[in-house]
């Protein structure tokens, strides 16, 4: 018995050795996974495996996965996390080579979401360096996705992906994503960031191209390229019902360095023939910054509000952006109708608005809409095209929806000049002055923009908005201009997205 009961002992130390060894080897080692390999490899270069999915069942904390160059026909679940101690568990594109994965044929999605890369309850996970392609449905229950990530969980990366042609085809009632994470757990999904991605050609219905929603807490979405999608590109979401009460909004996030263009639901057939996508939306986040970003060509380049009644977007900072060109609006604030959602503390800095309202909705450069208050719209250069709408406050729902100075305004169409406040029109500056009490230290005069045809937003060195702003603060006004340069020079300020 004595010599029976050592033996098991020293079978269970060898085994748990074992296993440590394992996992200790794995913290530093590379599998491969390749077109011509085989699941009953050994993962190296030289043997490699032939699916992703087998390579995420089989690795551990702080492996890499490395794909070879080809096309991968399947749709991953990563069920693996890394951690703190082993780092993390990195699934990526073999350097130098294209890794696609491909959608084509896969069926989709049993009335649920699901996407060519699924990352569910789990920690420290890299996805990098991917092809991703080609995933859609007809059935309006099912939701195809490029990357789902969802439940909760902490410090994800989604990096440096091509995503395109994730498709509903559910004609009214559809809904896909490109990158979309979900925080559906009590345990929010922290310090997740999506960089380097480039998101387009996507049709997804009634749902957005990129999206944090839900319980959310700690993001970063930046340097991401995203366009030519059938409806909003960039969206933090809150009190959609995705999360928990009371934790159901994405907050404490940056929005950064993102260029966005060519989104619009125009021919969408969830909004028939409406310019209502958004470049970058936030739809009830809180205590997000936006900055940074090139953002054109979109139906409103920027939108912060709710949709939810008696909620808000809050505590949101908007600033030294290049906002130009959009189909409908520059910048908006408010909730979209009176039984909607609104604005409480935006801060809106720093911005270069140009040219927008090119289909001439009506919404013009800066609109203020319904449940606006406490807002800040200051150091921004207003530079109207034809339609010549530069402030349009329609509604009468607040009385002094934002407070606005330090600003130039310009209608390159003099004649067409105007400004709404409290739903009364001014067609000239001393009148919408007068009447709105606002802009005591803006100016209406040409900012002198370098090229207004390429366009080089930049100003001349005559421009009335060279050291024409207010110094809010770093905190506030941010430490870079658009162009990354210091954004404080001095005790003055310039005008707009760039500092001369």
């Amino acid at each position: 018995m004595k010599n029976d009961y050592t033996s098991s002992v020293i079978r269970m130390l060898v085994a748990a050795i074992g296993f440590c060894g394992l996992a200790f080897a794995q913290s530093n080692t590379t599998f491969y996974v390749a077109t011509n390999g085989n699941d009953s490899n050994a993962g190296t270069i030289g043997a490699p495996w032939k699916t992703i999915q087998h390579a995420a069942n089989s690795v551990q904390a702080g492996a890499t996965v490395d794909v070879r160059a080809g096309t991968y026909n399947e749709s991953v679940n990563i069920p693996v996390s890394g951690n703190a101690t082993a780092g993390y568990v990195t699934f990526q594109g073999y350097p130098g080579e294209t890794a696609i994965v491909d959608g084509t044929g896969l069926s989709c999605c049993g009335g649920s979401t699901k996407a060519l890369f699924n990352i569910t309850n789990q920690s420290y996970v890299i996805v990098s360096s991917f092809e991703i392609r080609n995933y859609s449905t007809s059935a309006a229950a099912s939701t195809p996705a490029g990357i789902f990530v969802t439940g909760g969980g902490s410090n994800i990366q989604l990096l440096n992906n091509k995503v395109h042609d994730i498709a509903s085809k559910a004609e009214n009632n559809g809904n896909a994503f490109g990158i979309a994470v979900y925080g559906t757990s009590s345990t929010p999904i922290s310090n997740i960031v999506i960089s380097g991605n480039q998101v387009y050609n996507c049709k997804t219905g009634n749902s957005e191209t990129v999206n944090v929603d839900g319980n959310v807490n700690g993001f970063t979405i930046s340097n991401n390229i995203v366009h030519d999608d059938d409806n909003i590109g960039i969206d933090a979401i809150g009190f959609e019902g995705v999360g928990p009460s009371g934790s159901d909004q994405a907050r404490n996030g940056t929005i950064s360095g993102n260029t966005i263009y060519n989104i619009t639901s125009y021919g969408n057939p969830a909004y028939g023939n409406q310019y209502a996508a958004d470049g970058i939306y936030c739809d009830g986040c809180t205590n997000v910054v936006i900055e940074r970003n090139l953002v054109r060509t979109t139906d409103l380049n920027i939108e912060v509000a709710s949709e939810h009644k008696n909620k808000t977007s809050s505590y949101v900072t908007v600033r030294n952006n290049l906002v130009y060109n959009a189909n409908s609006c520059g910048i908006s604030i408010g909730g979209y109708a009176s039984g909607v959602g609104g604005s409480d503390h935006i801060t809106i800095v720093g911005n270069t608005l140009f040219n927008n309202d090119t289909k001439k909705t009506g919404s013009g450069e800066f609109q203020i809409q319904y449940h606006a208050t406490n807002n800040i719209f200051e150091n921004n250069i207003v530079s109207a095209g034809p339609q010549g709408l530069m402030v349009n406050n329609f509604t009468k729902s607040v009385t002094n929806p934002v407070t606005s100075d330090y600003n130039v305004f310009y209608a390159s169409t003099p004649a067409n000049a105007t400004w709404i406040w409290y739903a009364k029109t001014y067609a000239t500056w001393a009148k919408y002055l007068s009447a709105s009490g606002q802009d005591a230290h803006s100016f209406y005069a040409n900012p002198l923009f370098v090229n207004t045809a390429t366009p080089d937003l930049h100003v001349q060195a005559s421009s009335p908005a060279v050291n024409s702003g207010t110094n809010l603060g770093v905190s506030v006004v941010g430490t870079k201009d658009f162009a990354g340069n210091p954004r404080v020079q001095g005790t003055n300020i310039d005008i707009g997205a760039y500092e001369q």
